[in-house]
């Protein structure tokens, strides 16, 4: 009875100051607590890149077309084996000594170590105009474990009235054109890849199928086609059946003013493509560069012409020996060095907070900058001795990584990238990165443990003559473990493993199938995840050299690291609570002790009773 009459009157209440102030304060508190959370989940978003704007569509029967020649990248997208090149993604094809850009049509030669690129005007590429499409629909995509840029076009021919059925999907040929597109439509596929085995190739593969009834008609427009480039100068080379043009020229001035003598030999296609009905044409364009050594323009007249001899000697002498290859031979031989080069990395499996970077930005990123490394053991050129030379250098253990954990370094890992220029620029800063952070005696697993909730996957570490596979993995209880596998090409050698701090055993890692699981241990102070050595006594030792203070696994690690809700929220809500009991209190103050209360307890004879 007592409260009803209470809260009958709590309206009233608000008339005093006292009161207006207190709910003014409460509504701040919750108002901050608001703010506080909404920023936590904006920040809590993800990594987004922009989607690729695709080309102009046409007709329906175009983007029919378009669709059915295109239908096999959706999986390799969302398996992270594909993306398309746009704004943040550039169009960059490259073999650690030419990079090409292929929306751009430019071309860039990094002549050494540390030197600055090289970027000579003339257009790597040739453009294909056609001469009677009423239509057209186009799609690029940058397939990451091939090391190539596909570009396909559905261009329409003849008249709006006919070819209006729609196109529907045909069998796919040997070379991996669809076949059967559309009535009146043509497929243009084009490859533009540096090849990986050959530093100074890169090669356009052009196929067409016309399963129309009219001549399919395409304008080349390029060096190879049309005239020279206005800083070259072209002559025709003739060997028995081959013919192909050298190009000779210079660079544009360098910041320091200096500038590289430029040769091109490009095999010489026709002004215009021309494709029967019902047939197909598979067209591959070669070109070689080779570049000189920075030269003083004051002594360039002197020393131009026995450079450029030697230049150009190089040039036709490649250009000679691929002429006489098949051209499909030249780029499986291009895929099957890729796909070697490629498969050691890193494999993003799970990510669950915005800062760790997409599998899509891992795996662009570890596409450029394979682009844009040298790979010398590929080289069809060297010798036994050399590679064995080369390989040699491979087992030093300080050839490996150490140091702190990259994958949150966004410098490293852009998920935005503008430009060509920017590409370079970020593999040089990969590759002092990796001079600069060398390792010795042992291999090292250091991450941070806050993160080990993601799941990703290291292929392909060489160590010694082995190559080993690291993962961390979540069990169903979501708690992380480490996978660890070993791949030996020879012989295995001796391999032991141990988790943090070593207090186990070293575990002896084999090439069972089912390789070897670690636990995720955090050690105090901070110390790797994981060791690795070929030495059981250097890891038996470790317990007695890394002085921990204490070893704990990895849940109780982030028990202490995660307390809970911050210090102000407790102190508002507690502050909260005590101001509601000094305000009841007062009431309950003001009704029985206050100015003309009511007694507590009434006599006999009161006659109200």
């Amino acid at each position: 009875m007592w409260l009803q009459q209470r809260l009958k009157g709590l309206p009233g209440l608000l008339s005093s100051s006292w009161a207006r102030r207190l709910l003014c304060l409460l509504g701040l508190l919750l108002l901050l607590l608001w703010l506080g959370g909404s920023g936590a989940r904006r920040a809590a978003g993800g990594l987004h890149l922009p989607a690729w704007a695709g080309g102009r569509r046409g007709a329906t029967e175009p983007s029919a077309c378009l669709r059915a020649a295109t239908r096999a990248w959706r999986g390799l997208r969302e398996r992270g084996e594909a993306a398309p090149p746009g704004p943040g993604a550039p169009a960059l094809v490259a073999n650690g000594f030419l990079a090409l850009d292929v929306a751009a049509n430019r071309l860039w030669v990094t002549p050494g170590e540390r030197e600055p690129a090289v970027a000579p005007d003339f257009p790597p590429f040739v453009q294909l105009r056609p001469l009677s499409a009423l239509s057209e629909a186009g799609e690029a995509v940058l397939l990451l474990r091939e090391g190539l840029l596909r570009r396909v076009r559905c261009l329409q021919l003849g008249s709006p009235g006919l070819g209006a059925a729609a196109a529907a999907p045909g069998p796919a040929s040997a070379s991996g054109l669809v076949t059967g597109s559309g009535r009146d439509c043509v497929l243009l596929q084009e490859d533009f890849l540096a090849h990986r085995g050959r530093p100074h190739v890169y090669l356009q593969r052009i196929q067409l199928n016309n399963p129309t009834e009219r001549v399919a008609a395409l304008q080349t427009v390029g060096p190879t086609a049309g005239p020279s480039p206005r800083a070259f100068a072209s002559t025709l080379e003739k060997a028995g059946d081959h013919q192909f043009l050298l190009y000779s020229g210079r660079s544009p001035p360098s910041p320091t003013g200096l500038v590289h003598l430029v040769v091109v030999a490009a095999k010489k296609l026709v002004n215009r493509l021309q494709v029967a009905p019902k047939t197909q044409l598979d067209e591959t364009v070669l070109w070689v560069v080779h570049v000189s050594g920075p030269v003083n323009p004051q002594v360039l007249k002197n020393k131009a012409a026995k450079e450029l001899k030697v230049l150009q000697d190089l040039a036709r002498k490649e250009m000679l020996e691929l002429l006489e290859m098949p051209a499909a031979e030249l780029l499986q031989d291009h895929q099957r060095l890729w796909a070697q080069l490629f498969s050691p990395g890193v494999e993003m499996k799970k990510i669950t907070d915005a800062h760790t970077p997409s599998g899509l930005t891992v795996n662009l990123t570890l596409y450029y900058m394979l682009s844009c490394s040298p790979a010398p053991l590929l080289s069809p050129s060297l010798s036994h001795k050399e590679r064995e030379q080369m390989e040699s250098t491979l087992s030093y253990e300080d050839h490996c990584f150490s140091g702190h954990a990259t994958m949150h370094a966004e410098n490293l890992w852009p998920g935005w990238l503008a430009s060509v220029q920017q590409i370079l620029q970020l593999s040089d800063l990969w590759k002092l990165t990796l001079q600069k952070r060398g390792c010795k005696g042992l291999v090292k697993f250091q991450a941070d443990p806050d993160v080990l909730h993601n799941s990703y996957a290291l292929h392909g570490i060489r160590y010694k003559n082995d190559h080993i596979n690291l993962a961390v993995l979540a069990d169903p209880e979501g708690k992380p473990y480490l996978h660890v596998s070993v791949e030996s090409p020879g012989q295995p050698g001796k391999i032991y493993a141990c988790e943090a701090g070593c207090l186990q055993e070293p575990v002896e890692l084999t090439a069972a199938p089912q390789g070897h699981t670690f636990s995720v241990m955090v050690t105090q102070p901070i110390t790797p995840l994981l060791y690795i050595s070929t030495d059981l006594t250097h890891l038996q030792d470790l317990r007695h050299t890394l002085h921990l203070k204490a070893i704990l696994a990895h849940d109780e690690h982030m028990a202490q690291q995660d307390p809970g809700l911050p210090f102000l929220f407790w102190f508002s809500v507690a502050s909260l609570i005590t101001l509601f009991h000094l305000f009841l209190f007062k009431l309950i103050y003001n009704e029985y002790c206050g100015p003309g209360a009511k007694p507590l307890f009434r006599s006999k004879e009161d006659p109200s009773v």
